[in-house]
């Protein structure tokens, strides 16, 4: 697995390239903003993006969606019940932000789906609560799952926000990304990384 992490935006979002050494096909996961510095680093890691994912849509995990689609010819893919959040442009106007117009959705998604970016397997968990479409991309072959604002480093998501839900999102937490080996690492939208193991033992908000 090739992995380059970037922070973008005005809420600092991790923006990860996920790539397969073979091929040097990839992904792009959460563009949030600073699509020229995401669409140099791909053109640097010598990368052909086969998707834009979405792990959910608001505005700082999306803000560059139009661009990064439109530079790389990528299909968008993301939950469908986060439609109406990406229509919105992300909820940027709640924040006093400009976002452009993001394009909809090629492939929608769903848990238990897999989709294959060279010898990549990326799964795709239904991780909701922060948001109502929220999905977690898991690589099990790599012990890797990036999980947007679901699970941090000793936090967890907001739930304040439309969509959110405080139980759901503790479900998502403790049945589905628990449910991974401890030593699987989480790419979190924010922050460091962390690991499953780690997050289950210390994790304030989950003792």
């Amino acid at each position: 697995m090739l992995l380059r992490s970037i922070t973008v935006g005005i809420t600092q979002t991790n923006c990860y390239l996920v790539g397969c050494e073979g091929s040097r096909e990839g992904v792009v996961i959460d563009p949030g903003g600073n699509p020229k510095r995401i669409l140099q680093a791909v053109e640097e890691m010598g990368l052909t993006v086969r998707y834009v994912l979405n792990t959910h849509c608001h505005f700082d995990h999306m803000a560059a969606n139009a661009e990064v689609v439109a530079a790389t010819g990528a299909a968008l893919a993301l939950h469908p019940a986060e439609l109406p959040i990406l229509q919105a442009r992300g909820g940027a106007s709640w924040f006093g932000v400009l976002v452009k117009e993001s394009p909809l959705p090629e492939v929608e998604l769903e848990g238990g789906q897999a989709l294959k970016v060279g010898t990549l397997q990326f799964q795709v968990l239904e991780t909701p609560g922060h948001s109502p479409g929220g999905v977690t991309f898991y690589l099990e072959e790599d012990g890797a799952a990036f999980d947007g604002d679901v699970l941090f480093a000793m936090g967890v998501g907001r739930t304040d926000l439309p969509g959110g839900d405080w139980d759901t999102l503790m479900r998502s937490i403790r049945e589905v990304l628990f449910s991974l080996p401890d030593d699987t690492v989480l790419y979190p939208g924010h922050g460091p990384q962390t690991t499953v193991g780690r997050e289950r033992r210390v994790n304030p908000w989950l003792r």
